[in-house]
């Protein structure tokens, strides 16, 4: 008898869980925690039970109109982690072929692996800033594709795809009878800049995103599909092997939340807006990181030019205690991953302590 069964792991959810941890976090990607008595909210606001059977009805509201879309192609999950796990396993079947770029967020070729896909790559190329090539992409679609993965903005670089890209990498995929699934979590972070999901550009999108990333907001778990009402009751259906109902507080504190988001946005627009300063200062400084200005998002993903990479993220973090995510968590091990979105103290010192690191390691 064949033995299905996978080992799949994460291997960068482990490390940042357990070694990401430093004075000077910089390894963080989402914005610093929003402090919950800064919130219009009373403990006599919060019940323990009340939630629907396949979510609380007025967060299902909120969450489809801020979507743009039916309540019915809106899934309620705790996150966009399980939001793609959740998506993923709707959508893909064993030896099915998904086409992924490369780089990408670990835990989606984590969980493609524990699905049995058959997993091929496109690339983003480095050395353009990580852009989505439609060329690539297109040469490496298949009749067998069923599934198309990437990540909007990307991650870990945080290059932004434009609504005409995305349209044409909807029509690529549809060619072949392909869905496309975008993680769209960091896209929330465009606090300034108009935009709309890609689930609105053509019926084969799927979309996974959450409150956690943009708002500082981890620690309610809201998180949300869009889908197509036959897909999305598919997903209802993953969702029931995974708990029997949500934490009805959190669904409390997230319809609070997004009757106040804006409060929630400013405070993050204004600290990320002062944090890429810093950022992009400490760049244009340093001609050994080969990466362009932050324009978009939490992270940016610069290349090491001399000298290789893991061992001064070692020595980054062990003498300056400072730590950045290492690049070969993203198949890419002469990069490393800087996150610029917790307190600002915390971002300038630990880019002051990277400008130490740089000037003393040899090169």
């Amino acid at each position: 008898m064949n033995d299905h069964r996978s080992d799949a792991v994460s291997r960068y959810l482990a490390w940042a869980k357990l070694h990401s941890s430093a004075r000077f976090n910089l390894a963080a990607s989402g914005v610093l925690d929003y402090p919950l008595a800064d919130l219009p909210v009373r403990i006599e606001d919060l019940e323990l039970a009340g939630t629907g059977p396949y979510g609380y009805p007025p967060l299902m509201e909120r969450l489809a109109a801020k979507s743009g879309v039916p309540a019915q192609c809106v899934v309620y999950t705790l996150g966009t982690s399980m939001a793609n796990f959740v998506a993923l396993t709707a959508l893909v079947h064993r030896g099915d072929e998904v086409l992924v770029e490369r780089p990408t967020y670990d835990p989606l070729l984590a969980i493609l692996d524990h699905l049995g896909a058959r997993v091929t790559r496109f690339e983003r190329p480095a050395n353009l800033g990580f852009p989505l090539d439609l060329g690539e992409l297109e040469r490496k679609l298949t009749p067998q594709t069923r599934l198309v993965v990437l990540c909007n903005l990307h991650n870990p670089s945080s290059a932004f795809t434009d609504e005409t890209t995305m349209r044409q990498v909807g029509a690529l995929a549809a060619n072949v009878g392909a869905h496309v699934l975008v993680d769209e979590v960091y896209l929330e972070t465009l606090f300034d800049q108009p935009w709309r999901s890609a689930f609105h550009l053509a019926p084969n999108f799927v979309i996974t995103s959450s409150l956690t990333k943009a708002y500082g907001l981890s620690g309610i778990r809201c998180g949300w599909i869009l889908a197509q009402p036959p897909l999305a009751q598919r997903m209802w259906q993953v969702v029931d092997f995974t708990y029997g109902s949500p934490v009805h507080p959190a669904e409390l504190l997230a319809v609070i939340v997004l009757d106040d988001l804006d409060r929630v946005r400013n405070r993050a627009r204004t600290l990320l807006q002062t944090n890429r300063m810093l950022l992009n200062d400490f760049l244009s400084a340093h001609p050994q990181l080969d990466c362009p200005p932050s324009r978009f998002g939490t992270t940016v993903f610069p290349r090491l030019t001399s000298g290789r990479a893991p061992e001064f993220v070692r020595i980054l973090r062990e003498q300056f205690e400072t730590s950045v995510v290492p690049g070969e968590f993203f198949e890419q091990p002469q990069h490393f991953r800087i996150g610029f979105c917790r307190d600002t103290e915390t971002v300038r010192g630990g880019l002051d302590r990277m400008a130490s690191a740089l000037q003393a390691f040899p090169h």
